[in-house]
């Protein structure tokens, strides 16, 4: 186990040129007070709040060797390779698991969020297996923990699993305020240099570039572990005929969702061509899956533009 914070985080922070409101500071606080226990973290809020930003710059402070930061989709993606290729093993999953966490001091989830009961169980097994390597855990989440797997056709079956991140973390809330994400002046990322048009841009030719039709990419049958490959071979995304996502199934949606996740988590260029504004596009669903959309929606604004 790591020790504790040794470098004030709020020193940290200023050192970064950011300025705090008043719940970030508290949240703040509790992070350091919970880094000087060695307790793991489950900091959670509305979208845009700067949940990330906290969260990376208490995983910096830790001093800890042995550390790693991933992606929620990203991790999932990998620890389902591994599974696949042990499938005829005895054992597989854990397996899979013991060799993705390695001898890891501290885990950092970043976006923990879970609609896929498949996913949900190996996330049990996962936690499982933190908690025998005593491995710290610090995650992200626009959801409390008792509002993770939403579904209640699933959520029960996931109760074990929300015990577990109650018992390996402290709960720390980033209550509501100002989405940050909608204050930025000029775009700081490449995903920010997107837009949302009611015309097709004109084609680059320079192979970075690819394109995709909402039904195709979004109605079908597609997967994160999809997304994140064509991520690795493109750096440019174009979507056409994007809908009022009320209009479409919930499995569209998600699907929807987790594609802007991966790309603002891989900093790609997005392009969004429909006949509707953004609020149209997204302000419509009030199902279990909303908070969801409500971030896919706060990041979007970043690349608000029409032409």
């Amino acid at each position: 186990m790591p020790s504790g914070v040794t470098v004030d985080l709020r020193a940290h922070v200023v050192k970064s040129g950011y300025e705090l409101d008043e719940a970030q500071l508290r949240a703040m606080g509790q992070l350091q007070q919970l880094g000087e226990r060695r307790r793991g973290v489950y900091l959670h809020g509305p979208v845009g709040r700067g949940k990330s930003f906290l969260a990376d710059a208490f995983f910096e402070v830790l001093p800890a060797k042995r550390k790693r930061r991933v992606h929620f989709h990203a991790f999932f993606q990998e620890l389902h390779a591994r599974i696949s290729a042990r499938l005829h093993e005895r054992g597989a999953v854990k397996k899979a698991v013991d060799e993705l966490i390695g001898r890891c001091d501290v885990l950092a989830f970043d976006e923990f969020h879970l609609h896929d009961i498949g996913d949900a169980m190996l996330m049990t097994r996962l936690l499982e297996a933190l908690r025998a390597s005593r491995t710290m855990v610090v995650a992200t989440s626009n959801y409390p923990p008792d509002g993770l797997l939403p579904n209640p056709l699933y959520h029960d079956l996931f109760l074990p699993g929300i015990a577990l991140v109650k018992e390996l973390m402290d709960v720390v809330e980033l209550t509501g305020g100002p989405d940050y994400r909608l204050l930025r002046g000029r775009p700081r990322s490449r995903f920010e240099t997107g837009g949302i048009r009611t015309e097709a841009p004109l084609p680059d030719d320079s192979g970075n570039q690819v394109w995709f039709d909402f039904g195709d990419l979004c109605e079908k049958p597609t997967s994160t572990q999809d997304y994140l490959e064509w991520s690795k071979r493109f750096d440019d995304w174009v979507i056409t005929a994007v809908p009022r996502l009320e209009t479409v199934h919930r499995e569209a949606r998600q699907r929807f969702a987790n594609v802007v996740d991966v790309l603002v988590d891989k900093d790609i260029r997005l392009t969004l061509v429909s006949d509707h504004p953004l609020k149209e596009i997204v302000g419509c669903s009030d199902d279990s899956r909303a908070l969801d959309l409500a971030r896919t929606a706060s990041r979007l604004e970043l690349i608000n533009t029409t032409g």
